[in-house]
């Protein structure tokens, strides 16, 4: 018996073995130059024959390769990438990677808590970095994101997250850098003997009053320096009273966004941000003047109205950019985790509709890393930034060329496997070989 169970215990351990993710990188040692390459510098400027220098994680040298001359073995390890494209790493915006694993399992699922008003909840806490999804991610260029958590009036609050970590603690970019507020809905349709009309939700009023009083009783609890009791659920809004954290107000229609603006003005937000926003295009002179940014829903769906243009959701970058709006792209929806992937093809998408391309790769790199408050660390190809960007073989935002052959997150070299390039190599190995 001991040794059936002992078999029994190898066996298991084989298979998890076999099935764990890469390991995490070490941290860089030899400087890296990249020659040669097509560089997208995320604020909508190329280099064409470009030279990136990086060493201890940040960039050093982002130029002209035309233009430059460097001493000999000025850097340990050079890169060829002639013919290929260099992007600052991707960034996903209002995501739940890491936060839910399996679907079937309900334990693995750290989304949303219980409860209505959760301010203080901390998704960086119950982020994972083990997440067998995560290295499906980086193979696309999508290299840091913003872990967020759902459900509730108040879900709580959002962290931002490179995707190559042993621990939370590790993966942090930075902490707490939002509360997010679900906008309850103003409208819906009512059907009636099988006609269809938009009424007022009878009960918006009341939900209005109730974030308005948790709001203002939030404000006069942290206007107390030592107060008597704590209350954690107004304890976890103290910063965005103060303007150190944003207040991400997730709302589509054009009223919702108007009454969260509002809101804004009577509660006297420093820092808002609009998550979803299909609605925005309709009040974009309202944000740019309250310097009100959009998160923008995702662009692969049907559009919220029968009377919309059916490519209504693809042209919607190319609105707001016109319009003047600060925007990124993010995947909030059905299968959001997995098709984190895909992000970059929305990019590429809005590119074809209207979005200048360089303007579709910023949407991804400098206006993200803009509204979540990390511009200065990444977003773009600058010195003094982090080392974080990636080389494609073909373009990044299109699906038919994209093929990421480096990455790195801070410096360190990502191992660019998942247990899907596994599973295709073994099936392949098996199917080649009977041919």
């Amino acid at each position: 018996m001991r040794t059936i169970l002992f078999i029994i215990s190898l066996a298991i351990g084989a298979v998890l073995t076999a099935q764990q993710n890469p390991t995490v990188a070490p941290a860089q040692t030899r400087s890296i130059l990249i020659m040669n390459a097509t560089a997208h510098i995320g604020d909508g400027s190329v280099i064409e024959n470009a030279a990136i220098g990086f060493r201890n994680g940040k960039l050093d040298l982002v130029a002209d390769a035309r233009t430059i001359r460097l001493a000999p073995n000025a850097y340990d390890e050079t890169i060829d990438a002639s013919g290929k494209h260099v992007y600052p790493g991707f960034i996903a915006t209002n995501s739940t990677l890491g936060l839910h694993e399996l679907d079937a399992i309900r334990p693995a699922n750290d989304v949303a808590e219980t409860g209505s008003y959760k301010p203080g909840i901390r998704s960086a806490i119950a982020y994972n970095t083990d997440s067998e999804i995560i290295p499906t991610i980086r193979m696309n260029g999508v290299l840091m994101g913003q872990i967020t958590p759902r459900g509730g009036v108040i879900s709580g609050t959002s962290s931002v997250m490179q995707f190559d970590a042993w621990n939370w603690e590790d993966a942090l970019i930075k902490a707490d850098d939002g509360v997010h507020l679900n906008w309850p809905g103003v409208f819906h349709k009512h059907y009636d003997k099988g006609k269809v009309s938009v009424e007022k939700v009878k009960t918006y009023d009341q939900q209005l009053r109730e974030i308005h009083t948790f709001f203002n009783e939030a404000r006069a609890y942290c206007s107390v320096k030592e107060p008597g009791v704590r209350e954690l659920r107004f304890e976890g809004l103290r910063g965005v009273f103060e303007g150190s954290q944003k207040l991400y107000v997730h709302a589509d229609d054009a009223k919702s966004i108007q009454e969260s603006l509002n809101f804004k003005a009577s509660q006297n937000i420093q820092h808002m941000v609009i998550v979803g926003g299909y609605d925005a295009h309709l009040v974009a002179d309202q944000l740019v003047a309250n310097k009100v940014p959009v998160l923008l829903r995702r662009l692969h769906e049907l559009p919220m109205y029968a009377e919309d243009d059916i490519d209504l959701p693809f042209k919607l970058p190319g609105m707001l950019y016109k319009a003047g709006v600060l925007f990124a792209l993010q995947n909030e929806g059905d299968m959001e985790r997995m098709g984190a992937r895909n992000l970059p093809f929305y990019a590429g998408t809005a590119a074809a509709y209207g979005l200048p391309y360089e303007e579709a790769v910023r949407s991804l790199t400098q206006s993200p890393a803009k509204i979540l408050g990390i511009d200065d660390q990444c977003g773009t190809l600058e010195a003094g930034k982090d080392a974080t960007l990636f080389i494609s073989n073909g373009d990044a935002l299109d699906m038919r060329t994209n093929a990421v052959t480096h990455a790195f997150i801070q410096g360190r070299s990502i191992v660019l496997r998942s247990k899907q390039t596994e599973l295709y190599e073994k099936y392949k190995q098996k199917y080649d070989g009977k041919k």
